[in-house]
């Protein structure tokens, strides 16, 4: 697609998220809408708003700045606390939101977003840590690392150490370096969703400790990691390179995987004999982008830049969707996660049964959020 159509085509379908949407009601979280909870300070409008920033400084549209500001300015309160955010939770989803007051500082100079960093930055101080001396994923969850957790997490740190001076990013790369050791699974060259260190939940491997299925938005949010993180800390630290073969082992040995007819990856990755699985688009808008990503900082080929796109044009030609209201992102699963979690569910066993389980939904924020960063990337080499 020419550049013209790609923002043309954006354009019409961020719009139509953003006009109907607020903090109180995202209509990329249209199930927590529907349930009447209130919204609260989480990771999903993170992505969302991490995208829409993202958009901003590709396009220089002033819609996406400001509407990021009214969202964020809703939480935000002007002595830095952030409205139904507790630190002592230890939630590392919580964190994620956190990256975008940077850039809202760096704008607006507005001391409030500088608190609220502070006021996010105690809770890493002291976030509970497995043996190995990763951060617990969530109180919650002891003793488990996930993958989600890398990208909630490390580019906030970074980005911490970055305007603060600090000279602590041997933690951060050392905690990429564990995950690593946790996580991979050498004979099928994946990554697995979680490990628990403490080898106590029922899904997890009694010797490895690592769950038992590949998730694919798991793998992506890995790769997103690698990619954000090495880009706030390539110019500040030698061992930052230490990155860039992570992500490519990581993309090389998932390529394989890519669906032949929609140039897309299944929601369980390496399992294509499964009766219900299916091309995910969240996740594979994840792997698009950090293709294109790592290509633009110099982690990977060039070429790799192009496999990227493919990829990104591959979901819109399959679930890019013209509906009633306009256009329409389908394919998404809806969530997925390990044990009884805060709703103290059963069927989180961590079995492929159970990730097909999950609903598939149409502008959910993971997919939405995902794909719109990865239009920022395909925008800046069209």
């Amino acid at each position: 697609m020419t550049h013209e159509e790609i923002l043309s085509m954006l354009g019409d379908y961020v719009d139509y998220l953003i006009a109907n949407s607020s903090a109180e009601a995202p209509m990329w979280n249209i199930e927590k809408v529907r349930s009447g909870k209130p919204n609260k300070w989480n990771y999903i409008d993170g992505c969302m708003i991490t995208a829409c920033l993202s958009l901003y400084k590709t396009t220089g549209d002033e819609k996406y700045l400001e509407f990021s500001k009214e969202f964020i300015d809703y939480f935000v309160q002007p002595d830095g606390s952030i409205k139904t955010y507790d630190p002592k939770e230890y939630n590392l989803d919580n964190v994620n939101q956190g990256k975008n007051l940077f850039i809202l500082y760096d704008i607006y100079g507005d001391e409030k977003y500088r608190k609220a960093i502070d006021t996010i930055r105690s809770q890493l101080l002291t976030q509970p840590r497995t043996k190995e001396g990763n951060f617990w994923h969530k109180d919650i969850y002891p003793d488990q690392v996930w993958l989600d957790g890398l990208y909630m997490g490390m580019p906030f740190y970074a980005a911490c150490l970055t305007e603060n001076g600090e000279d602590n990013w041997d933690d951060i790369l050392d905690q990429f370096t564990s995950a690593h050791k946790l996580l991979w699974d050498e004979q099928l060259g994946l990554y697995r969703h979680a490990n628990d260190c403490s080898r106590k939940m029922e899904w997890a491997d009694p010797v490895t400790g690592q769950s038992p299925v590949v998730w694919l938005r798991a793998e992506g949010w890995f790769l997103m990691a690698l990619a954000d993180t090495y880009e706030i800390a390539k110019d500040r630290t030698p061992r930052a390179g230490e990155l860039c073969p992570l992500l490519k082992n990581a993309l090389d040995r998932l390529l394989p995987y890519q669906v032949a007819d929609t140039g897309m990856f299944l929601q369980v990755v390496d399992r294509a004999d499964l009766t219900g699985n299916y091309s995910e688009t969240s996740g594979s808008a994840m792997v698009a982008y950090a293709l294109m990503k790592g290509a633009r900082l110099g982690m990977l080929p060039p070429e790799y830049g192009e496999k990227g796109s493919r990829v990104l044009d591959g979901i819109r030609d399959t679930y890019l969707k013209k509906g009633e209201q306009g256009w329409e992102l389908h394919g998404i699963c809806a969530s997925a996660g390990l044990g009884p979690g805060p709703d103290n569910r059963t069927d989180r066993t961590g079995t492929p049964e159970y990730y097909l389980s999950e609903k598939q939904m149409v502008d959910n924020q993971h997919g939405a959020a995902a794909c719109m960063m990865a239009v920022s990337e395909q925008l800046r080499r069209a």
